[in-house]
């Protein structure tokens, strides 16, 4: 990890990751939005998969491990059929799955770029 700020303050953000490095989520990014005005949550969790089938397992292992660890479900969630993006929202943190090549497109990190963005290693 690159810095322990940001982890470690929330148990349901350390469930989320917990979800996505159980499937090996790639590039596992955390945007701290907390301090960000207007922001729609406190946290921005962006993960990518290397296939379809991975991106909707990604979503699922987080789904399972929040509910498992924190006895938390997403509020809403979005994307899990198609596979490029999927989209689980827990109110003030938003999961982010993408098909590798989707997440190029959308740039969350660089859209979000005023936030405290910390990205894990890979384990």
């Amino acid at each position: 990890m690159s810095s322990p700020s940001i982890l470690h303050q929330s148990p349901l953000l350390n469930a989320v990751i917990a979800g996505l490095q159980e499937v090996k989520g790639k590039h596992i990014t955390i945007l701290d939005l907390r301090e960000v005005p207007h922001a729609v949550a406190g946290w921005f969790v962006v993960a990518h998969g290397t296939s379809r089938t991975q991106v909707e397992a990604l979503a699922h292992s987080v789904e399972k491990l929040t509910a498992e660890m924190v006895d938390e479900k997403p509020w809403g969630k979005q994307g899990l059929r198609n596979g490029e993006w999927a989209i689980l929202d827990y109110s003030d943190i938003v999961v982010h799955v993408f098909h590798e090549e989707a997440r190029g497109r959308y740039a969350l990190e660089e859209l979000w770029g005023d936030a405290n963005i910390e990205t894990l290693e890979e384990v």
